[in-house]
Formats: C-alpha cells, sequence, structure tokens
C-alpha cells in the first residue's frame, strides 16, 4: 500500500479544537489519527503537512520503519508539535493496516486481554460554582455509572497559593468526597500550576480525604521536586500528559516521581510509543493511565490500547462534550454505567465524516487553566452526555 493523499481537519470542540489528519492509500483504504494540541492547532497542522513528503512512495505497512525515520531525521527532537504530528501519522498507519488485514489494532499488539475499562469521568462539572453546586454534579455523574471524577479546583491559582484560596479549593474537594463516599474515587487535577511550597501544602492537605492521585501538581520542568514531592506525602502523585517518547519518561522512571503516569496517545509519539512505555511503567511498578480527554480518533486509539496493557488501570472520558461528536465520528467504543466497551472492528473502529466537520470549522479558544473559568462551559443544555445512566438491575 502506498499513500495517495495526506488531508488535515480541523473542528471546533468548544474548549479545544480537534486536529485529525485523514490517509488514503493507493488501495483504497482510509486511516484516521488525531494530533488535537490545544491552541496550537495551526502549528501541528503544518507539521502534519511537513510530515507527507516522507511518506511518499513507501510501504505503509512498514510503521515502524517510517516512525524511526521521521524521528531520527527531525533536527529538533522532543516537543509536543513534532510528536503529535508523529502520533497522528502513526495512529492513522495502524488503522490502515488493521483494516487492510480485517482485524483490531489490539490484535496486532498482541491480543486482548480485557473486553472492557472502567472510566473516570473529567467534564462533569460543567457550570458548578460553589462547593455544594459541585457537589450536585458529582451524585449526578456517579448516578451515570462513573467510578471515579477528575477535575480541578484551584481556580486562579498559579505558582503559589494564598492560604484562604486553599481553603476554598479544599471546601470544594471536601464536599465532592462526601457527595460521593462510598460510590466513587476522586482525582484532583492541577494543571502543573504550582511551585514546590504550594504543591506540598495541597498534597498534605488531600491526604485525610484519600484521592487516587494528584494529577501534574508542579510547573513543568523539575522532575527532582516531583521525587522529592512523592517521598514528603502519602498522597500519590501523577504526571506525564507533557511528556513525549520513551526517553522523556526514562528520568520519571529512574527517580520515583510518580504512581501514576498519564501519556498521550496524540502527543507521546503514538500507539506503539504509549504501548511501550506502559511497558516501563510496568517494569518499575507504576500504574498507567493515559491522559485522553480530545477527541474521537485519539479516545479509539486509547481503547485500542486500554485491551491489549496488562497495566491499564483507568480510562479518562469526556462525561460530557460538543452535541456535534456524535454527528462527526460513529465511535465502536461505547460507554456506559462507567464501562467503555472497547471495539473489535477493523483498525481503530471509529468511522469519521469529512462533510460533517466542515460545518464546524475552527475557533479560537484561549488557555483558561489560570484564569479560574476551567467549569465555565456550556450550559447543561448545550453539551451531550456520554454515559447515559442504566437501571440498577442492568448495573
Amino acid at each position: 500500500m502506498r499513500l495517495r493523499s495526506l488531508t488535515t481537519y480541523i473542528c471546533d470542540a468548544y474548549r479545544t479544537n480537534w486536529v485529525l489528519v485523514k490517509l488514503d492509500t493507493d488501495d483504497g483504504i482510509e486511516g484516521w489519527g488525531e494530533a488535537t494540541l490545544e491552541y496550537r492547532e495551526h502549528a501541528v497542522e503544518a507539521a502534519l503537512r511537513a510530515l507527507e513528503n516522507g511518506l511518499a512512495g513507501r510501504e505503509l505497512g512498514n510503521i515502524q520503519g517510517w516512525w524511526q525515520d521521521a524521528y531520527r531525521d527531525a533536527y529538533w527532537r522532543g516537543g509536543p508539535v513534532l510528536t503529535s504530528a508523529l502520533s497522528a501519522i502513526e495512529m492513522a498507519l495502524w488503522d490502515i493496516k488493521g483494516k487492510a488485514l480485517g482485524v483490531p489494532v489490539h490484535e496486532l499488539l498482541g491480543g486482548k486481554l480485557r473486553a472492557s475499562v472502567d472510566c473516570y469521568a473529567n467534564g462533569w462539572f460543567a457550570g458548578a460554582r460553589r462547593p455544594e453546586e459541585f457537589a450536585d454534579k458529582a451524585r449526578e455523574a456517579v448516578e451515570w455509572g462513573y467510578r471515579a471524577l477528575k477535575w480541578d479546583p484551584f481556580g486562579s491559582a498559579f505558582r503559589g497559593m494564598t492560604p484562604s484560596a486553599l481553603r476554598s479549593a479544599m471546601a470544594v474537594v471536601e464536599a465532592v468526597a462526601g457527595a460521593v463516599e462510598g460510590r466513587a474515587d476522586i482525582i484532583v487535577e492541577a494543571h502543573g500550576r504550582f511551585e514546590l511550597p504550594a504543591a506540598r501544602q495541597v498534597a498534605r492537605a488531600l491526604e485525610p480525604i484519600g484521592v487516587l492521585w494528584l494529577e501534574e501538581p508542579l510547573v513543568p520542568g523539575n522532575l527532582a521536586n516531583y521525587a522529592w514531592l512523592r517521598e514528603h506525602t502519602a498522597t500519590p502523585i501523577s504526571l506525564g500528559e507533557r511528556l513525549y517518547t520513551r526517553w522523556d519518561f526514562r528520568e520519571v522512571f529512574e527517580r520515583g516521581c510518580a504512581d501514576v503516569v498519564q501519556p498521550d496517545v496524540s502527543h507521546a509519539g503514538g500507539i506503539w510509543e504509549t504501548r511501550t512505555i506502559a511497558s516501563l511503567a510496568e517494569l518499575w511498578q507504576v500504574a498507567f493511565a493515559p491522559h485522553n480527554p480530545s477527541g474521537p480518533v485519539a479516545n479509539a486509539a486509547t481503547m485500542q490500547l486500554a485491551a491489549c496493557t496488562p497495566n491499564f488501570t483507568y480510562l479518562e472520558t469526556m462525561a460530557t462534550d460538543v452535541p456535534w461528536r456524535a454527528e462527526i465520528a460513529a465511535e465502536g467504543s461505547t460507554v456506559a454505567g462507567g464501562v467503555a466497551q472497547i471495539s473489535d472492528a477493523p483498525g481503530l473502529g471509529v468511522r469519521i465524516d469529512p462533510d460533517a466537520i466542515a460545518r464546524y470549522p475552527y475557533v479560537r479558544h484561549d488557555l483558561r487553566h489560570y484564569t479560574g473559568a476551567l467549569t465555565d462551559i456550556r450550559p447543561d443544555d448545550q453539551v451531550t452526555r456520554h454515559a447515559k445512566p442504566q437501571a440498577k438491575e442492568e448495573r
């Protein structure tokens, strides 16, 4: 199989824009990949186009051969723009190979260890502001069936945190913990916002509550501080969405920086590279829970990893999303009752409608992590819930 064309697509998804790529082969097979890189959509689109020349004339079934050449020939190695573009094309190549052979990608990676995986919810808190509102939203998400809930309670805090800001954040955490006690766990997200003193305060404040993990508490760039923080708190620590390829993760494992690693299949180099990172995590006895808040193709690829990765723990799922996601994607992997069923369709198990993408063109979205507007998303009547509650007798 040879490349006939490479086409890029950017689609508004309200809080970001999905960046998708389609590879068409001379045999009439299409493969889809995703390189959604928040607020750098046009940069990664240009990188996708720059990589097209390296695919010309190649046998597309030789995925590793192409990847190694593309990575080796990049003068500026690493960084999210290059690795996101690599990830998307690699993803699409696996999709093509699976379709050509009539098997799901997980069969090409060694076979299925599980048919489903437990999910935790992101995006469940739409519109909440006060602790009691977060508690109400949390109860609703548990009714949908989710086993764990993740959110960022830290408002506009950055680098440091005043005592009053910490009290306000902990009031929200305590309200949610009380609302779901005995029915679900909680994950506290920090979006890489704190320097070590504030991160230490937060981690220690969470100890009596007991959380699955505190996610990315430290400003990126100093893994030694992650190792210190993990050693000096009982709160489990996670990181990894802003690290790329196995080489970035090596130091995480060697230093003992994390209890959970969270590479993103659409940024870390693709399916094979993310599976390799999972193998390293297994060697170091670190949990593997990939970052997965993006679009339908990245989700489909993450689901294929869930099927064949022994130390895969939780699938991150956007509990609510834009209503037009269902117009754009027919997703073979379904979520119900807090459990995602893994697709056995050939390739990645997702079908994309380019005509539907055209109805929702690029819209500029700005970074909101430190503005306090993280929960300022569309009202409930303008989002789609991905996990409808099942009847109790079906659970």
